[in-house]
This record gives C-alpha cells, structure tokens and sequence, in this order.
C-alpha cells in the first residue's frame, strides 16, 4: 500500500520534491517573471543549493532577465569558490542590464585574483559593457589581453572588438581588428559595415559592402536604412537602387528589415522607397506582421498619404493594436482632418480598444489643426476622471497651443501656470507665436520672462519677440530686444523645407541658389504669389 500511494504522488517524498525542483531548474534560464524566480530561489535556499555551481548560473541568468540585477550579483556572491563559467555568466547579467562598465570589470579583476583564466567568453561580455568614449581606454585594455593571450583566433572575440571601438566612435581601430583578423564571418562584415553606416560613414560603408563575399538580410538592411536616414537627395537613389538589387537577388526581407527600412523612410519623408517596398511585399505575398504594418500606416500618414494609411490600416483584419490606432489618429491630425481622428478615437473605444497617453497626444492635436476648442477640453479633462491617464508635459503642450491659436490666451496661460511640471521652451514659444497672432503684447512679455530663462542664448526666442514689437509699432523695444539678440551672439539660422519627387528628396533653405533649377523656381514663387494677391493676400511686412 505504501509503494502505491507513492506512485499515486500522494505521499511527498525528498526524492519527488528535489526532482520536482530539477524540473523547474531545468527551464530556469528562460524564466522572465520575478516572483516565480524569487519563490525558485527560495526552494533552492531551503534544500541548500545555492552554492550548487550547476545552479547558480540558471539563477543568475533568470535573474537578469527579470532586470533583477542586484539579485543576481547577490547569488553569485554566495558561490564561495566559483568558476570561470559562473564568472562569465554573471558578466553577462552585467553587459545585459546596461551595468556601469567599473562593476563587471571589477568583477573581472577579482577573477584574475582568484586565480582563474579567462576564456574566449568572458572578453566580449566585457566588451558588451563598453560604450562611449570614455570606456576607450577599458577597451584597449581588453584588445591588449586578446593580443597576448592568443584570442584573436577565437572569431567570436575580435568581433566583439569591432563593435566595441565603434561604438566608441574609433572607426580607424576598429577597421585595424578588422584587417588583422586571420579568418571573418558574417558577423565581422556586418559589424564594420554598421560601424561605418552609425557613423555617417556611407562611402566607406558602400566600398566595404561591395567587397563582401556574400551578403545576407542584415547587410542589405544596414545599407538601404544608411542610404535612408540622410534625407540627402543622393543617398535617397542609392537607398532606392540598393532596394532594386537586392530585389533582383532575390533576397527576401523579414520584418526586423522592413521595421528599420520603413523608420528611415518615414524619418526622411521618402515615400517613393516607401511605396516600392509595399509593392514588392504585395508581389511576394509577404504576410508582415502587426509591427511591420504599424510601420507602413506610420509612413504613409506622414507623408501625407491618408488614404493608403486607412488602406493598410483597414485591412488589419485582426491584427490592429494600439498602436495601429495611435497611427491612423496622429495621421489625421497631422493633416487637419480633425473630425475623421476623433471619429476613428470613438471607433477605437466601441472596438473595446484602450487608449493610452499617445492616442490623446494625437486627439489633442487634431483638435489644435482643426480648432475644435470644445472638444479639446472634453479630452483633455477626461484622461485622467474617465481613463485613469495622468496628463503629461506633452498633453499641457498640446492644449495650452489650442488655447493660444483660438485666441483664449488668458486660459492658456491659467493652464501653464496650473502645471504640476515645470513648462518647457516648446509650450512657451507656442504660447509666445500665439501672442504675436492675437497681439497681445502684455502677455507676451511674462511668457517671454520665463523663455528667456529657459534659453537665454536661443536666437528664435529674441526674433519672435522683436516681431511682437514690431506688430505693435514699438520701434523703441524691437531695437531694445535686437540688441539683446546681438549681445548674445546668437544667430536665427534659416529655415528648411523639404519634398520628394519621383524618389529625389530636393530640400531648400531661404535665399538658395543651390539648386539646378532655382530659376524656374522661383520664376513660379513670383507667380503663385501674385495669383494669391488676386485673391486677397497681403503681405506682412515690418519696417
């Protein structure tokens, strides 16, 4: 009857519960919630493990992936004669959760003191936590001991090196690992050729690429992002032809590619690659997934392509997320279509979708472009009574610019000064253009007090208010506030603009020449300006 209740699993015994507990060991190291590695821990205390080398790294590792790293640290402090391999992995626990780069090589140091030698493992967690250029000198350290110690044949180690010194913006030693390296993978090209691409390096980075011996997902997708993220009229045809070949390759991307591609389009407002890509997807059948579709709404709505954003948008056929609404909505207020994002918002809510704090950045600016002031407060007031959202420095921003384009500039500067934050230089140059737009000069000086607190060498801060005088006929005080500007040194630099067509970002600043066909352009200024003159239009123009 005994041995049946213990088949049965009725009757408990030290052996069931240690082999219950190797179970859960067993699948340790994946383990990402707190309290289930906390009560792991616990088990392991009581059945005095915890010195146990086999165990102590899974420990370690759960631990770090919970973002527990002073728990982990304290595991590996209880091991009183530890390994190289418990050494490691708490190094890793380090590089994972960003450590200050002094704690794991202080680590390392106590390993060399212990009498153990590193292995090809421990140098690239090491380097893992190395970033900027003040660990530079910890780095030379490390490329010092892979010198003399025989590490440079281990590939893993002096790929480590490249990343490092590249991240440290020494891009000339990074490409002197490089040169030196007896054999290179993937890995090693790959990692020179972000190293090049981060630092703006694109012709460098060109010249590598075609050098390599075969090309895979992430090496095409570090290039045309490069290309991408310039908005520089040249690199956008290169992006796009690096598209073309590696179309023509027969390479087929995968969302971590088509995520990065689109970011950059949408960065540099190139719709063109945009819409290539799409098109490519479609003929692939490629099925993206919601992160990826997020991206193309994102992209097309920014580039003012609302229709095809509610194209992709609509056809989430359950795969929409906040973000996907987030998207669609910002798109809308971006564009002025105020009415159609606060319609999408209530069709949002119906879905039993839950807004969070962007959905009403995007409300709030819609109501701005579209001057719905009514509506604005109802949101507004609503985040935190109906939605439980605390509003933030954004949120304030965004309806006190309400207020102040509408003209209710007393109650845009009750809110300012209701602020649980301090306001920062956007709110108050906001609030500062929408005195110049209604002319109230008065309030204009105590918001301008506390911008030029904020940013007393900012050369806008000091033109906005000169324009203020201006308006006003106060020739005395735009003298007044011109040579403030003047004293401190400060300079408006000019204005930017920037459209594409047929895949060529062309960008202007005020009075460029530069173009190859500024004539025309400016010959069709003179004509617009004087068709709107027609119609109405009056120039205002200061003395």
């Amino acid at each position: 009857m005994q041995v049946q209740a213990a088949v049965g699993g009725r009757v408990p015994t030290w052996f069931s519960r240690r082999r219950l507990l190797e179970e859960k060991l067993t699948d340790l190291h994946r383990c990402t919630n707190l309290d289930a590695v906390n009560q792991i821990h616990a088990q392991v205390l009581k059945a005095h493990l915890h010195h146990d080398l086999f165990v102590a790294p899974k420990l370690i590792t759960a631990f770090s992936l919970c973002r527990h790293i002073a728990a982990a640290v304290n595991v590996f402090n209880q091991v009183p004669h530890p390994n190289v391999h418990l050494y490691n992995t708490v190094l890793r626990a380090h590089a994972h959760n960003a450590s200050h780069p002094s704690i794991p090589f202080n680590t390392f140091f106590r390993m060399q003191q212990n009498g153990l030698f590193p292995d090809n493992f421990t140098y690239p967690f090491l380097l893992k936590c190395c970033s900027g250029p003040s660990s530079l000198p910890l780095v030379k350290m490390i490329h010092a001991h892979v010198q003399k110690f025989g590490f440079y044949h281990d590939i893993f180690v002096p790929n480590s090196l490249i990343d490092s010194y590249s991240r440290c913006a020494e891009l000339d030693r990074a490409s002197r690992v490089f040169d030196e390296m007896p054999v290179r993978d993937m890995v090693s090209w790959n990692t020179m050729l972000d190293g090049y691409v981060k630092a703006g390096e694109m012709d460098k980075a060109f010249e590598l690429f075609e050098r390599m011996p075969e090309r895979n997902i992430v090496s095409w997708s570090t290039m045309v992002c490069g290309y991408s993220k310039t908005g520089d009229m040249v690199m956008a045809r290169e992006a796009a032809e690096l598209f073309r070949r590696m179309d023509e390759a027969g390479m087929r991307p995968d969302d971590g590619f088509l995520f990065s591609v689109l970011s950059a389009c949408t960065e540099s407002g190139m719709l063109g690659l945009g819409r290539r890509i799409h098109e490519s997807m479609r003929r692939w059948r490629f099925r993206c997934g919601t992160k990826v579709l997020n991206a193309f709404i994102d992209m097309y709505a920014k580039c003012g392509c609302l229709d095809a954003a509610f194209g992709v948008f609509d056809g989430m056929m359950g795969k929409k997320d906040v973000v996907s609404w987030n998207s669609m909505i910002q798109g809308y207020a971006l564009h002025g279509r105020g009415e159609k994002a606060l319609e999408l918002f209530s069709r949002m809510v119906q879905e039993g979708f839950e807004p969070d704090a962007y959905t009403f950045i995007g409300l709030l600016c819609a109501c701005t472009h579209a001057g719905l002031v009514d509506e604005g407060r109802k949101y507004f007031y609503s985040m935190e009574r109906v939605y439980g959202i605390v509003p933030q420095v954004e949120h304030y921003g965004c309806m006190i610019d309400l207020l102040g384009r509408r003209g209710h500039l007393k109650e845009a500067f009750t809110l300012l000064r209701s602020m649980p934050m301090e306001p920062n230089s956007i709110i108050l140059s906001g609030l500062l253009n929408a005195c110049r737009m209604h002319n109230d000069v008065d309030l204009a000086r105590a918001v301008c007090e506390q911008l030029f607190k904020l940013e007393p060498a900012d050369p806008g801060n000091y033109s906005l208010m000169s324009n203020i005088y201006a308006q006003a006929g106060d020739w005395k005080n735009v003298a007044n506030v011109r040579l403030q500007m003047k004293n401190t040194g400060g300079q408006k630099p000019s204005g930017a603009s920037s459209i594409e067509v047929e895949e060529v970002v062309h960008e202007f600043t005020v009075f460029d020449q530069s173009h190859p066909k500024s004539d025309d352009i400016y010959r069709m200024i003179d004509r617009l300006v004087q068709d709107l003159k027609q119609v109405g239009y009056v120039p205002m123009v200061h003395q």
